[in-house]
Parts: structure tokens; C-alpha cells; sequence
């Protein structure tokens, strides 16, 4: 594929605010878009089909599986995720840089087939913290708000698979410190090799 923009996997446990964050830094950056996965859990009060992403029950999930519509796919806490593969290709190739927010193990297998995606890990600054933001949130029972704070040992055991690592202690400081991972991945050499390569193949012949 000719990939023009970059790709950013950012991953974080349940509460983090991972969300708000991204919400942020779309206002901060422009020619970057964010992902809308595919689900079959349940819409919340606060979130809208098509913004937060797309609510389709599992047999219709399992048919875009089935299709190879996703660019990975993952079960979390019995529901299922999906990131549209046609979606992220096109803006890729228009030269959008993507976010991605998905777990780890959406990560990993976004990992085989781009490469050169870019892992953004987000940490809460305490395990207290990050209870705190899940019991203040209230759209969780105690149950699964429980298997939440469990995860996030799990998910945490990978952190060691992404490039960059932002704690989400002092919110405009973490929005601040995406935005410096976002210009920094434009000025790689591979990301200008492939926006200038008309004007870099002219200079190297003369």
C-alpha cells in the first residue's frame, strides 16, 4: 500500500482517559482522524452511533470477520471490536495521519501488518487514580468496573510493545505531550521521504 500518513495505535487501561485526551488533540492538530471502531456492546448514555463508533449486533460483526473487513479485531470483557480496514487505507493514502484506540491486543496485530505504526501508551498516575475516574465516570456496575481494574494489570504487562509512553496525571501536559509525538512521527525521514519525493528525487540528481 502506498502509505502516505501515519499511523498511531494509542492504547491505555479502561479510565484512563484516553478518549478525552484524543478529543483534545484533534483540535490542537490538523489532517488527523481518528478511527471509528466497530462494536457489539452496548451504546452508553453519552455516546452516539457513527461518532464513538459504529453499534452492530454480533452476527453482523461476525459477517464483516468472515468478509476480512478488519484490520484487527479483539473480544473485550465479552464484547467485540473492530477497526475498518478500507476506512484506514484511504485516509492513509490521502495522506491523513490516523489514531487508532484500541488494547493491546488490537495493537499487536496491527503491528504485522503495519510495521511502522506508532504505539502510544497511556498511564494512569496511580491504580487509585484510575478506580477513581472509573467510579466517578458511573457508567460501569461494581462488577465490571472490578474486571476493569484487573485488566489494567494485563494491559499494563504490555507497555513494553509500544514506542512512546504518556502518564495522564496533569491533563493539558498529557494532551501537550501527544501533540510532540504526532509532529515528531511527520518529520521521520520515511514520513518526508514519502510527502517530497518528487522534490528529493530532483535534489539527489542535480
Amino acid at each position: 500500500m502506498n502509505q502516505i500518513g501515519n499511523l498511531y495505535v494509542i492504547a491505555a487501561p479502561s479510565g484512563t482517559g484516553k478518549t478525552s485526551l484524543v478529543k483534545a488533540l484533534l483540535n490542537y492538530v490538523k489532517n488527523l482522524r481518528v478511527s471509528i471502531s466497530h462494536t457489539t456492546r452496548p451504546i452508553r448514555p453519552s455516546e452516539q452511533d457513527g461518532i464513538n463508533y459504529f453499534f452492530i449486533d454480533k452476527q453482523t460483526f461476525t459477517e464483516m470477520v468472515k468478509r476480512k473487513e478488519f484490520l484487527e479485531h479483539a473480544t473485550v470483557f465479552d464484547h467485540y471490536y473492530g477497526t475498518s480496514k478500507k476506512w484506514v487505507e484511504e485516509q492513509l493514502q490521502g495522506g491523513i495521519d490516523v489514531i487508532l484506540e484500541i488494547d493491546w491486543q488490537g495493537h499487536q496485530q496491527i503491528k504485522k501488518i503495519f510495521p511502522q505504526s506508532i504505539g502510544i501508551f497511556i498511564l494512569p498516575p496511580s491504580l487509585d487514580d484510575l478506580q477513581e475516574r472509573l467510579l466517578n465516570r458511573a457508567e460501569d456496575n461494581p462488577d465490571v468496573i472490578t474486571k476493569r481494574l484487573a485488566d489494567a494489570h494485563e494491559t499494563v504487562s504490555h507497555i513494553n510493545e509500544f514506542e512512546y509512553v504518556v502518564v495522564n496525571d496533569d491533563f493539558n501536559q498529557a494532551a501537550s505531550d501527544l501533540k510532540t509525538i504526532i509532529m515528531a512521527g511527520r518529520l521521520l525521514v520515511r514520513s518526508q521521504m514519502r510527502r517530497y519525493e518528487g522534490l528529493i528525487a530532483y535534489l539527489g540528481e542535480n
